[in-house]
């Protein structure tokens, strides 16, 4: 029972820390709280609307301008009209629009003729988002407006509507956006932005609470206070941010299925479970980092480094699958990767923990993280022999 009053006396040495230094508070609470208002906010239209798209029309007819009025119609566009070309490029080039789309003179005549007009569309991929969404807004209308032209000849022909069609689209494509219907992205970024953040700022508090015993040279005093055991003082530390960050884990599940409405198949309790998993491998993750370099200001830029890769690695704008072989195998090594592969599973498809249970497998491996570095941390808490700058 001594083991039990030493972790104790170490929980409530950390509370008496955090409540002293604001900085834990709002290096965690404040940031979570600041990240989910701001993303259910910056994404609360679901995509972005009313992109402003340039039009160039030389030809000026009543054809032009009705394609002019398509693309106006569209919810993604939203129509600049220029008056040649060298300004729309100019309007491109200082981030005016996101792409400009280029009507050639003497289109009106060539449909009449039978002759095969071009259209030009310039996008700016400098702004991935908006330049692919400009690009597919462009193309869509093109392909619209080239089927209407081609449906009115073929009805001058004599062949109906039904016949007209099976031409111009002789196969019909009918998709279905399974988990996101609407193509929200919202649903799609939002869902794996907010534990990705969260997973980064456990990573780095964990880092920021072992390491600035080291800083400021009270380590000696947290092993004194858990009765010179330094897994007394390790549990008691660790565990008060434990429940700190489930607390939090729990109120951004509950924020983005409940209050949010994001798509859920399966239970809210498994996602809390997936949630409580990713919290202990990232607080293993921050131990291992903080015993290999026991040097906070080190440590924390290891930690952040770490943290960023993490959400390139994990999949949900880039599949995993689709990087060279020497990346794609170093996806495993973080947490987020294998929440992630949980959160498909469990709000997608609904398949349960028979689903997912090899990832949480592989997220209490994580867990054997400390035991390599456990001496070294604990031979620098008594000999205090490290820079603290």
């Amino acid at each position: 029972m001594k083991i039990l009053s030493n972790v104790r006396s170490a929980m409530r040495r950390e509370l008496r820390i955090m409540v002293q230094r604001p900085v834990y508070l709002m290096a965690s609470v404040g940031v979570m709280t600041f990240c989910m208002v701001f993303f259910s906010t910056f994404f609360r239209e679901g995509v972005p609307q009313d992109l402003p798209i340039g039009v160039v029309d030389l030809d000026n007819t009543s054809l032009s301008r009705n394609m002019v009025r398509q693309i106006d119609a569209t919810q993604l566009g939203k129509t600049i009209g220029f008056g040649s070309y060298a300004e729309a490029r100019e309007a491109m080039q200082t981030g005016c629009i996101c792409a400009f789309f280029l009507i050639p003179d003497g289109m009106y005549a060539d449909v009449l003729s039978g002759r095969q007009p071009e259209f030009t569309f310039y996008v700016n991929s400098l702004y991935m988002v908006g330049g692919a969404l400009a690009y597919k807004d462009l193309l869509m209308m093109s392909n619209m407006i080239s089927g209407g032209i081609q449906r009115e000849v073929l009805r001058g022909m004599g062949l109906g509507d039904e016949a007209a069609m099976a031409r111009i689209q002789p196969v019909a494509v009918d998709s279905h956006q399974i988990g996101n219907a609407a193509t929200s992205y919202n649903v799609y970024l939002t869902n794996m932005l907010v534990p990705g953040i969260l997973e980064m700022t456990v990573i780095l508090m964990t880092v920021y609470a072992l390491c600035s015993e080291l800083k400021y040279g009270t380590s000696r005093h947290l092993l004194e206070k858990s009765g010179g055991s330094m897994t007394a003082a390790m549990t008691g530390k660790l565990a008060v941010y434990t429940v700190l960050f489930t607390a939090m884990g729990i109120v951004c599940d509950i924020f983005l299925y409940h209050w949010a409405g994001f798509p859920l198949k399966g239970s809210i309790w498994n996602m809390f479970l997936a949630t409580f998993l990713m919290i202990l491998a990232s607080e293993a993750v921050g131990f291992f980092i903080a015993g290999t370099l026991p040097v906070l200001r080190i440590a924390l830029s290891i930690a952040a480094l770490f943290s960023t890769l993490a959400l390139s690695l994990t999949g949900f704008t880039f599949p995993v699958e689709a990087l060279p072989p020497a990346v794609r195998g170093l996806s495993v090594l973080f947490p987020l990767r294998h929440y992630y592969l949980i959160y498909v599973q469990e709000t997608i498809f609904g398949s349960g923990f028979t689903g997912w249970y090899f990832q949480a497998i592989c997220l209490l491996l994580f867990l054997l993280l400390p035991l390599p570095v456990y001496a070294r941390l604990r031979a620098a808490y008594v000999n205090q022999n490290f820079p603290r700058n």
